[in-house]
Formats: structure tokens, C-alpha cells, sequence
């Protein structure tokens, strides 16, 4: 149980009397519709948790911006100024991940084409548009963000990343709606952004005629210069920027000069989606169990999220249980910026999210008009092309981009070349989903397993990820239900040509010939919008033992019911599993054989966090043994660049690991760094009657196995080979370092943390890894069980919930489910205040109410 914070004992004992001002109910009927305007309820719980209440979904939209503002205000401004095609504008051209002006003329491109007002018409269904609830939980969100803000002002905000910057500024719900498609377009067209960008027709001399309109004072800076080098990478995932260059941000005038950038750019971020095996997003993972009535002591439901996400920048998650009541009851986590749940649980169903290996995009390969080369022929007949000059207001940079009827062109050099010839456009599906806030609304709403399929089923929102979910009955449930171009098995036979056959079989992207109408995406009858697969070509498992994932495909879903038979866009079947998903499975087959040294068979809660936080490393415990022979035979090995390395320290830190990546594991990082060396190297083959225990044998006669273990040793200069984990891989707070347990992906770690290795110091800051962490029963009298953020709740170096739970996380600790009343009464921590706000009938801001009731209860209340 959580003890009492001094913080909020003097934010208590200073606002007591202002409960005589207010009650803690939520107003609801005709008197709170004659009150108007915005009014939520928000109960911050250990952590800074805060449970909203509300009566209507714009209050509790405005609960939410209020509190995601108070703790994450400069993640939330930073996201809008990318939005708003504003990067360079406030950061310079060039940012931490790579080119701002490039993420600029992406996002601006996207405001000059008016793609998400135009998503925003049609029928208000959460199909062909967002309803009417989300619309007014966005509205809402946005209001709430702007009260914060205006009450506090940019000067006197907290977090020194934005406290005074001319970037924070007022939000509006368009503002929002591009950011929730930003993130629907992450595996898409946004992680090609800097093809997108990068293609030009190739340089002859009727092509730049027509590529190059006339403007006042344009210039043109050719390929290679520093204008056009600075747009070869796009910005979508980005940490928060310290210190940067700005100004004003006033227009400039519209006779100022104007730098276009001209000719074919290097693209290595759409380079690097191209080589990847699947289509899972960079930078993001995850692991989930779906428990069912076979796999717990108690026969209910329970669930393991456990997604792997940035610990910093615009895709943080964020803990609260939002509530309007008898509409809508749910807690969990969102991303930061989002207004509603996005992995969590209500009182009888519980859902998490890992990311899919489907593609989200397809190629068309266009056969151009001779002579012109931005027409292409369709159905024999020439289409032209449509450029669009896009212009970053008041930076007098310029690009010209340009557009197929499947989509925007793009450019992997080397790969998808723009020819005399050839060109390829590509269509993403998830450039027109804007149903995912409806969909997470209804999952919300659903009560057990079949009604989430129905909504699955009906709504086809997921973006990228596939959903894991357990109910109270005893249900579990795998399915790849995201959003997948409809390229079915015959499509592909019938229009995939001879040439790209290898990249479709190992890698699931498929090229369609560009020039016949009959190699269109097309409808599938079940499909709730053209251009994707129906639910019928989608893999779903329900199962009463268990379902797993792990960012592998779904084909061992549960190893026991293999799914078979899919378009390959979705993912590989009878393919080698990562080192991941085969301990993942193994933990859970171990558990239920009671054979991993926990107490019993099956799972309780207890049980499950145990097994998440054993910080077992599968390829340890397979080839560690062979290796320290190895070392010990050979104890002079030749590293790659030529030097003579002795061993022994190595061999002597190996033999005395403890095969986990624990806080007190000795030689963990040296074994991390040897198969990240490359010397995971397997004697054996893969064979898919054994996909979990098949390769498993070090090839200790290839002499590269050596040659990583001499690399490793050298990459570890000055550090010491037999260190513990928690004295080299840490975690920035103020001032201190929190030592974090969880290891990389490729030695097989299950709880993740990945960083990079700085020489001769270690580990000191956690990239991505186990972010949001949730162990979930769904019993009788309710959910229970644990839940934990990593990084904690805010961003802000001064927030109280700056690094609370990040020290919890050091030490395995928890949180506990707080979904009911009584769970939530007992906490020692709990703080209540409202916040609301009126409007006139324009809409116009009129006030924005202070904190009115702040209120603490102890545990016996």
C-alpha cells in the first residue's frame, strides 16, 4: 500500500476549506445542462494517477486535456507544432532524429490537402466519420488543454523544456484530430515520409519545366546542397528539445524568397522500412498474455500488458481511468495527447495491444508515358500526375510532391527508383482511419469477448497493433484485426509481377502492377471501408488456456492451434520465432507444468507479475554454456578490426552471470553486447515441427562466435566485464540515477530495455522498453491486480510524479487496479478537485475556474 505523500498532505491541509465551496459529485440532469460549459471531477490517486469522472463526454474530454496538461503540457506542444508543420520554424532544420523540414513538408502537405477535415465529413458513425461522443471528447480535450494553459500561462509553467516558449500556444481540436492521425499513419506513409519527399522526376530537361512553378524570387538548391540535405529524414517520433533556435511567429510576407528544393534525395529512413523484415513500426514492441479459465487458480480472465514503447517524447503513455456514468467506465493507459483508453480494462473485459508484423502499405508499379514521366499509363489509357508545390510558412522553403490516384509517389533509391520509365506510388489505408477513437470508445464499452469481436468486426480500427484480451468468464482472444491493405492471395498471384516475388515472400510488402484497374485493392464484402482485408482474412483465436504475442505473426498464437493460411501481407507462418516469443510461450508453458519454481500450477496475479519481472534471457540460458567452453578452450580470439583479445576476463564474467537481467546480474551487458556483435550464431537449423525449442545450438565452430566475444570485450573497454547491471544501465531523474533491471530483444530478454552503450560508462539512459506494465483479474467482485507506468506519469523534472514509479519499477513494485469505488477510497494519497469551465453560445472562452475542492482521504474512509 502506498504512504502518504507530504506534498499532498500540504496541498490538503491548504485548500481544506474550499470543500465548503463544493461537493465532490458529479452534477448530471437538467441542473447540470442548465450549468453549460465543461465540469469534471478529477480524484488523483498514489502516483499522481487521476481517476476523472464526468457527466458527458466533452466534461470528461476536458477533465482529461486539464490533467494530460498539468503533468505533459511541452509532449502535447511539441506534438501540435509538428502538426502544424512548425519544426523548423521554432527547432531549426535538423532535430534530434533527424530532418524537421522534411517532417514539415509532410505534415504541410497534409494541411494544404485538408486530409483530416475531409475525414472529419460524412455520416457521424465512428465509421465513415467520428460520432458525435468522440467528436465532443476531442472538443472537450482540446478545451481542457487551453483552461490549463491560460490559467497558468507559457511563463509560468513548470517543465524548463517549454516554460516560456513561444511554441506553447492554444490548441484546437483540429489540432487533435492531426495528431491522432499522425499516429494512424506511423507504419504507413509516415514512416516513408522521407520517400515521400525525396521523389522527383528524374532530371531531364521537359521534366524540370514542369516540375519547377514560377513564384516570386525563387531559388532553386540542387541535391546535395545544405537546404536540400537537411530534408532526407522525416521527424515523426521525436524526444523533446532542450534548446533551439526560434522566432517570432508572425507570417512572413508573401513576396519573400523562396528556397525550393529540387531533384531526388537520399531517403534512408524509407530505405531502412524497405529492408525490414516485417512491417512492425521501428522503435516499438510489446508483449501480452491472455489468460483464460484453464490458466488461472481462480477460472476468471486475466490479463498481461506489457507494451515497449519510447520513454520519451510524443509516445509516452499515460495512467487514468476515465468514467461518465453508466456510458462509460474504463482504466488503463493512453498515449499522451489521446483522450480516451487505449489498452486497459472495465469491470468484465480487459484488452491490451501489441504491435503487428502486417504491412500497412502497398506498391504500385507505374509504367510511364515516354517523354513524360509524370503520367503513367492506366488501362492503357495516360493519367497525369498531380504535383503540389508545398510552402512552410515563413521559412521560404518549398518542395515539390506529387500524387497518384492510389497515392503519393515515392522514392527508396536503389530499391524504387524514379525512371524514365518506372515509377511507384503507395496506398496506405490508414491514411483514411480516423475510426480509432470510436473504436477504443466501444472497446471500452464491451463486456466480454464476443462483443469485442462484434466491434472488431465491424469497425476495423486498429492502425498497427494486434489486441489480446481476456474476459471474466474465462475467454481469451488473439486477433490480427488492424488495418491491412487487401491483398489477398489471389490479387497477388495475379498482380504481383515476376520481379518482386522474393520481396513479397520474405517480407510481406507487395508491388502491384500499377497500369490495370484489376490489380486495384478493391472490397471485400465484410470489409467496413475498401482497400482492406474483411475480418474473414483476418487471423482471430479464442481459446480457454492462453493466447500470446510478442511482435511475431500470429501464427503461434497458442502453439497448441496454429493459424494457418493467411495473405502474406499479414505476416510469415512456419517461419524461425524470435528468441522473445519463444520464452514468452515457454514462461507460460512452464507456469501451468508448475515447473519454474514458483508456488503451484497456474496463474494468480502474484504470479503473473513474478513471471514478467523474472528478467529470464532465453539465448543465455541456451548457449552460455557452450561459450564459456568455448572462451575457455580458445582464450585468445582476433577482433574485427585486427586485434589479438584476450578472453578470460570474459570467459571468467560469463561463467558467473546468473542467466537474467536483473539489477544484481553480473555479465549480463557483456552477453548483450556478444549478440549484438553478431555472435548468436546457431549449429543448428530452424525446423517448424519445433518452432519453440529450434535453433538452440551455439555453432562454436564458426569463427565469428570468437571474433564477437573480442568485439564485445573491446566495446567494454573500461567498464568492468563482470559489473553489475544495475551499476551500468540507468535512468536520469534529477539528479540521480535509478538502476533499471530488463534487457535487450536480441539475447531473448522478455522485459525490455533498450539503450545505447556509452564507452566507458555504461547504459545511462533507457531509449525504449517495457513502459505501461498491467497484471489484470477479472474476478466477481471485480478487476484487481497491479499496474505500473516506468518512466511515471509526467515528463516535467518538477512534477511529484516525476520519478516515483520509476523507482518502483527499479525495485519490481506495483500500483494496485483501482477501478472500484472502495479501491479507490482506500488509498492513502487520494486529492480531489474539480475544474470547469463556461462558454458562451459562439464558443468563445469566457472563464476558467481555479481548483475548487482538494480534499484527502485516508485508508479507512
Amino acid at each position: 500500500m502506498p504512504h502518504s505523500h507530504p506534498w499532498r498532505r500540504r496541498l490538503a491541509a491548504i485548500t481544506a476549506l474550499a470543500l465548503l465551496a463544493a461537493t465532490l459529485t458529479v452534477p448530471t440532469g437538467p441542473a447540470a445542462a442548465r450549468q453549460g460549459g465543461y465540469e469534471a471531477l478529477i480524484r488523483r490517486a498514489s502516483y499522481g494517477v487521476p481517476h476523472i469522472a464526468a457527466r458527458d463526454f466533452a466534461s470528461l474530454g476536458f477533465g482529461v486535456g486539464y490533467v494530460q496538461a498539468e503533468d505533459n503540457i511541452c509532449v502535447i506542444a511539441e506534438n501540435v507544432v509538428t502538426v502544424r508543420a512548425q519544426r523548423t520554424r521554432y527547432f531549426g532544420p535538423t532535430g534530434e532524429d533527424g530532418s524537421n523540414v522534411t517532417s514539415d513538408l509532410f505534415h504541410q502537405k497534409a494541411i494544404d490537402d485538408r486530409t483530416v477535415e475531409r475525414l472529419l465529413t460524412g455520416r457521424r458513425d465512428g465509421i465513415h466519420s467520428p460520432s458525435q461522443e468522440v467528436r465532443d471528447q476531442v472538443r472537450g480535450f482540446a478545451a481542457g488543454y487551453n483552461a490549463y494553459l491560460r490559467r497558468t500561462g507559457p511563463a509560468r509553467l513548470t517543465d524548463p523544456a517549454c516554460a516560456g516558449k513561444p511554441w506553447v500556444r492554444p490548441i484546437t481540436e483540429l489540432d487533435v484530430w492531426r495528431v491522432h492521425w499522425m499516429t494512424m499513419v506511423r507504419a504507413g506513409s509516415g514512416a516513408l515520409a522521407d520517400g515521400i519527399i525525396a521523389a522527383a522526376p528524374p532530371p531531364t530537361r521537359a521534366a524540370q519545366a514542369r516540375a519547377v512553378p514560377t513564384s516570386p524570387a525563387r531559388r532553386a538548391a540542387p541535391m546535395g546542397s545544405p537546404t536540400a540535405r537537411a530534408a532526407v529524414s522525416p521527424v515523426m517520433s521525436t524526444a523533446r528539445v532542450q534548446v533551439a533556435p526560434t522566432r517570432g511567429a508572425a507570417a512572413e510576407p508573401a513576396t519573400q524568397a523562396t528556397t525550393e528544393i529540387v531533384g531526388q534525395l537520399p531517403a534512408p529512413k524509407a530505405t531502412a522500412v524497405v529492408k525490414a523484415r516485417d512491417g512492425a513500426p521501428a522503435g516499438l514492441g510489446s508483449n501480452a498474455y491472455g489468460l483464460g479459465s484453464d490458466a488461472t487458480v481462480s477460472g476468471a480472465g486475466m490479463l498481461l500488458a506489457n507494451p515497449h514503447f519510447p520513454w520519451d517524447g510524443p509516445e509516452r503513455f499515460y495512467r487514468m481511468h476515465l468514467k461518465v456514468p453508466g456510458r462509460y467506465d474504463v482504466e488503463g493507459a493512453a498515449l499522451v495527447g489521446d483522450p480516451l483508453i487505449e489498452i486497459g480494462h472495465n469491470g468484465r473485459l480487459a484488452w491490451s495491444h501489441t504491435v503487428s508484423t502486417a504491412r500497412r502499405f502497398v506498391w504500385h508499379r507505374l509504367t510511364l508515358v515516354p517523354g513524360d514521366p509524370t503520367s503513367y499509363f492506366y488501362d492503357g489509357k495516360p493519367r497525369r500526375m498531380t504535383s503540389h508545390t508545398v510552402t512552410l510558412q515563413g521559412e521560404g522553403t518549398s518542395r515539390t510532391l506529387y500524387d497518384t490516384h492510389f497515392g503519393p509517389v515515392v522514392l527508396v533509391p536503389g530499391v524504387f527508383d524514379w525512371t524514365a520509365d518506372t515509377a511507384y506510388a503507395i496506398s496506405d489505408p490508414n491514411a483514411a482511419n480516423l475510426r480509432a477513437l470510436d473504436g477504443w470508445l466501444a472497446m471500452g464499452r464491451a463486456q466480454d469477448i464476443r462483443q469485442l469481436r462484434k466491434e472488431l468486426d465491424r469497425r476495423q480500427f486498429l492502425p498497427w497493433v494486434n489486441v489480446i484480451a481476456a474476459d471474466r468468464s474465462g475467454a481469451a482472444l488473439y486477433a490480427d484485426h488492424s488495418v491491412v491493405p487487401r491483398v489477398t492471395g489471389r490479387l497477388a498471384a495475379a498482380c504481383i509481377p515476376p520481379a518482386w516475388h522474393d520481396l513479397y515472400a520474405t517480407s510481406g510488402q507487395a508491388v502491384l502492377d500499377g497500369s490495370r484497374s484489376r490489380c486495384a485493392l478493391g472490397r471485400d464484402p465484410d470489409a467496413a471501408v475498401p482497400g482492406i482485408l474483411g475480418p474473414g482474412h483476418l487471423p482471430t483465436l479464442v481459446r480457454r488456456d492462453y493466447v500470446t504475442n510478442s511482435n511475431d505473426s500470429y501464427w503461434l498464437a497458442n502453439p497448441a492451434h496454429p493459424l494457418t493460411g493467411f495473405p502474406r501481407v499479414i505476416g510469415d507462418e512456419r517461419t524461425e520465432r524470435s528468441l522473445r516469443t519463444r520464452l514468452g510461450v515457454d514462461q507460460v508453458q512452464r507456469r501451468l507444468a508448475g515447473s519454474d519454481g514458483l508456488p503451484g500450477t497456474r496463474f494468480t496475479v502474484d504470479r503473473l507479475w513474478a513471471v514478467t519481472l523474472g528478467n529470464r534471457t532465453y539465448a543465455g540460458e541456451l548457449v552460455r554454456d557452450d561459450l564459456v567452453r568455448l572462451c575457455t578452450a580458445h582464450p585468445i580470439a582476433v577482433a574485427s578490426d585486427g586485434t589479438r583479445t584476450d578472453l578470460t576476463a570474459a570467459c571468467r564474467a560469463l561463467r558467473g552471470w546468473d542467466l537474467r537481467v536483473d539489477l544484481a546480474s553480473r555479465g549480463a551487458h557483456l552477453f548483450s553486447e556478444f549478440t549484438l556483435a553478431g555472435g548468436l550464431r546457431f549449429a543448428d537449423r530452424f525446423d517448424p515441427a519445433a518452432p519453440l525449442t529450434t535453433p538452440r545450438r551455439l555453432a562454436v565452430d564458426d569463427p565469428r562466435v570468437r571474433t564477437a566475444l573480442a568485439d564485445a570485450v573491446r566495446r567494454l573497454a573500461g567498464i568492468p566485464l563482470d559489473a553489475r547491471l544495475g551499476d551500468l544501465q540507468t535512468e536520469p531523474r534529477g539528479g540521480r540515477r535509478i538502476p533499471i533491471h530488463g534487457g535487450r530483444p536480441e539475447p531473448g530478454a522478455f522485459n525490455m530495455a533498450v539503450d545505447m552503450l556509452v564507452p566507458g560508462v555504461g547504459y545511462p539512459k533507457v531509449r525504449h522498453g517495457t513502459s505501461y506494465l498491467m497484471a489484470v483479474e477479472l474476478g466477481p467482485d471485480g478487476p484487481s491486480g497491479r499496474q505500473l507506468l516506468t518512466y511515471s506519469q509526467s515528463a516535467n523534472p518538477n512534477s511529484p510524479w516525476y520519478a516515483d514509479q520509476t523507482t518502483l519499477y527499479s525495485r519490481k513494485g506495483w500500483d494496485t487496479i483501482k477501478f472500484t469505488e472502495r479501491q479507490l477510497r482506500a488509498d492513502p494519497n487520494l486529492v480531489s478537485y474539480r475544474v470547469r469551465s463556461n462558454r458562451a453560445r459562439t464558443g468563445a472562452w469566457l472563464t476558467h475556474d481555479r481548483v475548487l475542492a482538494v480534499v484527502r482521504r485516508d485508508g479507512s474512509t
